[in-house]
C-alpha cells in the first residue's frame, strides 16, 4: 500500500532544481521537452509506487487494464505539465495555446463584487489558471498551496513569478489563517482559487463514487465554501497535447450551504456532485490526473517508503 502523500519527500534540491529551470529557460521548450523522455522511460522502471498508481488509476477510467504505454503516456504528460509550469511562471501564456471556456460565467460573478471561490483538482495544469491574471489584471487571484511541502521548489519557482508566491495562501498556517485571508481577498471582490480532490493528514474525508468505486474526499474545501458563502466555480486545465491547453470554468454554486443539522447529507450531495465533473474530466482527458498514490485508499494509507514524483505538484 503507498504512503500517504504528504508523506513524499521533495523531488531533488535546490541545486538540480535550479539547473532544470535555466536548462529549460536558456535552451527552450523544444529541448526540455526532449529530455523528458528519458526521465519519463526512468520513472516508468525504477518508481514501482508511481506505475502502479498510474495502472490502478487508468484502469479505472478505461475499465480494462492499463497497458504499459498507456502509462508511459501518463507519465510523460505528468512531466510536460510540470515543465510547462516554468514557462507559465516566466512568461505566461505567450508560448501557449490555451482555449478558455465559460469566463462569461466567471465574470458575471465577478461583477457582482463579492468574489468568487475556484475548485479545482490535480487535473492537467493548475498553474493555466494564473494567467487569469493577465485576463482580469483589476482582479486578484490568490491560490491555496501548502508551501511547507516542497520549500526548495516553491522558492525556486516563486522567484520566477515573485508576484504569484506573493499571492499564494500557505494552507499550513491553519484554518482560521486561511479562512480570514481567503475572506479579505474575497470581500475586495478578488478570487480564491484551491484544490479540493486530496486531503492532507489527519483531514476529514468522506467517500463517494468515484470511476466506479467509492474514494475518499476532503471536506475541509467545502465546509470552507459554506464559510465564505460566495459564489463556487469549477476549473479545469486541461493539457491537450503539444502547446495547446484548455482552461473550462463551470459553475458549481451560487452559495454552498452546509446545515448543522444536516452536515453528513449536505457534505454527501456536494461531494458527489464535484466527484461526477472529475469523472467526467478524466473520461475525456484520461492522461491529465496526476495523483500518484493509491487514490481510492488514501484514507487508509500506511506508512511507508515515500515517493516523490508528486512533490512539484504541491509546490
Amino acid at each position: 500500500m503507498s504512503a500517504h502523500w504528504q508523506a513524499q519527500r521533495e523531488g531533488g534540491d535546490r541545486f538540480s532544481i535550479g539547473l532544470a529551470v535555466r536548462v529549460a529557460l536558456c535552451f527552450g521548450r523544444g529541448v526540455a521537452r526532449a529530455c523528458l523522455l528519458p526521465v519519463t522511460l526512468y520513472y516508468f522502471f525504477r518508481r514501482g509506487a508511481e506505475r502502479r498508481a498510474s495502472r490502478d488509476y487508468l484502469s479505472h477510467v478505461l475499465e480494462r487494464r492499463a497497458r504499459s504505454w498507456e502509462v508511459l503516456k501518463h507519465l510523460y504528460y505528468f512531466a510536460v505539465t510540470l515543465t510547462d509550469r516554468i514557462y507559465l511562471l516566466a512568461r505566461g501564456e505567450r508560448d501557449f495555446e490555451i482555449d478558455v471556456h465559460g469566463i462569461d460565467c466567471l465574470q458575471h460573478y465577478i461583477a457582482q463584487g463579492n468574489g468568487v471561490l475556484l475548485v479545482g483538482s490535480h487535473q492537467g495544469s493548475f498553474e493555466v489558471l494564473r494567467t487569469l491574471g493577465a485576463r482580469c489584471p483589476q482582479v486578484p487571484l490568490r491560490v491555496l498551496l501548502d508551501k511547507q511541502k516542497t520549500p526548495a521548489i516553491t522558492q525556486l519557482l516563486e522567484a520566477l513569478a515573485p508576484d504569484v508566491g506573493e499571492a499564494v495562501i500557505d494552507v499550513s498556517q491553519g484554518g482560521a489563517g486561511i479562512t480570514l485571508a481567503a475572506a479579505e481577498t474575497l470581500r475586495a471582490g478578488g478570487m480564491v482559487a484551491l484544490l479540493a480532490d486530496r486531503g492532507r493528514a489527519h483531514e476529514s474525508l468522506r467517500r463517494v463514487d468515484f470511476l466506479g468505486e467509492p474514494a475518499p474526499f476532503p471536506v475541509g474545501p467545502w465546509l470552507l465554501a459554506h464559510a465564505l458563502q460566495v459564489p463556487v466555480m469549477l476549473c479545469f486545465g486541461m493539457y491537450r497535447g503539444g502547446k495547446r491547453y484548455s482552461l473550462t470554468f463551470e459553475p458549481f454554486a451560487e452559495r454552498v450551504d452546509i446545515p448543522r443539522e444536516d452536515r453528513q447529507r449536505a457534505l454527501d450531495h456536494v461531494l458527489r456532485r464535484y466527484a461526477q465533473r472529475l469523472e467526467y474530466y478524466a473520461r475525456q482527458e484520461p492522461y491529465n490526473w496526476f495523483n500518484f498514490y493509491d487514490f481510492w485508499q488514501q484514507d487508509i494509507a500506511q506508512d511507508s517508503a515515500p515517493t516523490r514524483i508528486d512533490s512539484m505538484r504541491e509546490a
